[in-house]
């Protein structure tokens, strides 16, 4: 992770510096509560509509007090909301930090993509050591390049 307010070079290779605060601490936060598997599974879970505490609990081989402090976590991070009704509470699914998240991953993506297509151009208009000893990849002559074993014209001369 770049230190708070510090300047790198762009991966992109554009000269533009980029910093972490351009991706915020609530990115941060929001990465940092995707990195345990078990909120990833609540998540997950949510992805198909609100549940409570208790129904997100049920997978899991943990108490209820490790279920909330996961919870607390995903919230401070912005990615779930609970609202308590009664003696239930209930947890929704906020989805625009995961587009966030969403957002400077596919940043990152296109990022590496492009570079990647420039490396396969690069490569394919390198020059092979075959080309370079005078033959194609099918053992046929470059064009210009005597046959390997033919004798040159300066040997003839000799």
């Amino acid at each position: 992770m770049l230190n708070k307010g510090a300047a790198d070079k762009s991966p992109t290779g554009d000269g533009e510096a980029e910093t972490d605060t351009e991706a915020g601490p609530d990115l941060d936060r929001v990465l940092q509560a995707l990195s345990d598997g078990n909120r990833r599974l609540m998540v997950e879970r949510l992805t198909r509509g609100p549940a409570s505490v208790s129904e997100l609990s049920e997978p899991f081989a943990m108490s209820l007090s490790a279920v909330m402090q996961h919870l607390s976590v995903l919230e401070t991070a912005g990615v779930v909301r609970t609202a308590k009704t009664g003696r239930v509470r209930t947890c929704h699914l906020e989805p625009a930090a995961l587009r966030a998240a969403e957002s400077w991953l596919h940043g990152r993506r296109t990022d590496w993509e492009r570079r990647l297509e420039t490396l396969g151009r690069v490569l394919a208009e390198a020059p092979t050591a075959e080309t370079a000893a005078g033959t194609h990849t099918a053992g046929t002559p470059v064009t210009g390049a005597p046959k390997p074993g033919t004798p040159s014209e300066e040997d003839e001369q000799r």
